[in-house]
């Protein structure tokens, strides 16, 4: 275990490093207000990994960096807003900061009881969702390309077209429309939902406990809605028809004006880092908010899936009777069976990845986006934070809504079937898309 976590260490590392090697300019300029300048992400990771791992998490006992420095780096004390105007430490101190910590850490690695390596694990992921958080102010990032145009994809394959939706349905405002690939019956029963640390041992704390829950039976979309669905709702008026929209999310679509995805351009191309192409038509639609996943869905006839329904096609099989470790079973993932990382620096088209798919036949449920579910982020019953009670906690019972799966700027260390993203409905600088599910 300790071998793995030094690799899983050394990986975000690298990444981390790859993504800020560029000029300091770029790193110390905010690339929009809701996300951070480079260099405080940069500095933030070490100032966590030196908090979790050197010093147990004990915030009064002297760090690496001075407390008025440290200081800058509390994500509850200061908003995205407001980081740029901090005296921050200039990119050259923060990795030399991040290198000592680092250093320190794996001397500590080396000792450590087996018993108590969640940390690792846990600092771990941090690491690699600022990462994913780095990406996306990079996406939101004005100017010339400084990623290049990423690695390449599998190809994706023809799926069947099938009708969505219910001409003479819900007073005739459900309507017939074309999804690629037909959706899959997961029949009602009960499944567990959720993990526990002896099968998860890096899981986080909303994750937890595993519990029985009952399903009534749903159809969920094999694969993720795509850009070419996309332009249908725009073409056929989507955002212009309060009527697909709920009241709060029509509300935000007049005051915002948005009228498409985040970086479409009235052309028909889109801005993807920097570099501007023709978007994809079979690349699953990302960047939307839960407001237009929401009305999107109601203008196809079907809904958003609960985050339940979601685990359920993505984690359990119901032949055996028990969860899979992921949705084609317990091998690692790996490039023929999810696209994951981050290097492609964009979704695969739908139908590349059939070996991937899970018992029911879902298709690319881990990497690609983000997919918004309709369930509230809430605890589980049981639920008992985990070495601080401030990771979930302080979003539970509020606006947020869950999203599940992953994007391909996620690392395979920071994703599984049970990990639950969340964010406000309006938001969509992340790589969030969708699904779409019917009651069966």
């Amino acid at each position: 275990m300790r071998e793995l976590l030094a690799r899983d260490l050394e990986r975000a590392r690298v990444r981390t490093l790859r993504l800020t090697d560029l000029d300091e300019p770029e790193l110390v300029r905010q690339h929009d207000p809701l996300m951070s300048p480079l260099v405080w992400d940069l500095a933030h990771i070490g100032q966590q990994e030196d908090l979790w791992l050197l010093r147990g998490g004990n915030a009064g006992e002297p760090g690496l960096l001075p407390p008025d420095v440290e200081q800058l780096y509390d994500a509850f004390k200061h908003r995205r807003s407001d980081r740029p105007s901090l005296p921050l430490l200039p990119p050259v101190r923060a990795r030399s900061f991040c290198t000592e910590v680092r250093g320190r850490v794996l001397d500590r690695l080396e000792r450590a009881d087996e018993e108590r390596l969640f940390p690792y694990g846990m600092v771990v992921q941090h690491e690699q969702q600022h990462d994913e958080t780095m990406l996306a102010a990079l996406q939101l990032r004005q100017g010339p390309p400084v990623l290049g145009p990423g690695t390449a994809l599998p190809s994706g394959r023809p799926l069947r077209l099938a009708p969505v939706g219910d001409e003479a349905g819900a007073g005739g405002l459900q309507r017939w429309r074309s999804a690629l690939s037909d959706s899959c019956l997961v029949p009602a029963s009960e499944f567990v939902l959720g993990v526990d640390l002896a099968h998860e041992p890096f899981s986080l704390d909303n994750e937890r406990p595993a519990h029985v829950v009952h399903v009534p039976a749903f159809r969920i979309g094999r694969v993720p809605v795509t850009n070419a669905q996309w332009r249908e709702f725009i073409a056929d008026g989507g955002y212009q028809q309060p009527r697909w929209w709920s009241g709060r999310g029509w509300q935000h679509r007049v005051s915002t004006g948005v009228s498409a995805p985040m970086s479409w351009l009235p052309d028909g191309s889109r801005v993807r880092f920097g570099l501007i192409e023709d978007v994809p038509p079979d690349e699953p639609v990302q960047h939307v908010s839960y407001f237009e996943a929401q009305a999107f869905a109601a203008w196809a006839g079907a809904r958003l899936p609960t985050e339940v329904e979601w685990e359920k096609a993505c984690a359990w099989d119901p032949v055996a009777g028990q969860r899979r470790r992921w949705p084609w079973g317990s091998a690692e993932p790996t490039a023929e069976l999810a696209n994951l990382g981050g290097d492609a620096l964009r979704p695969a088209s739908v139908g590349a990845y059939p070996a991937g798919a899970s018992a029911y036949g879902v298709e690319q449920l881990i990497g690609e986006v983000w997919e918004w579910t309709s369930s509230p982020f809430v605890a589980y019953p049981g639920f008992s934070p985990m070495l601080y009670d401030t990771y979930s906690s302080p979003f539970f019972g509020g606006d947020f809504r869950v999203l599940r799966g992953g994007s391909w700027a996620v690392a395979p260390s920071t994703v599984r079937p049970s990990f639950r993203n969340w964010d406000l409905p309006v938001r969509r600088q992340i790589f969030t898309g969708l699904r779409l599910a019917w009651d069966a």
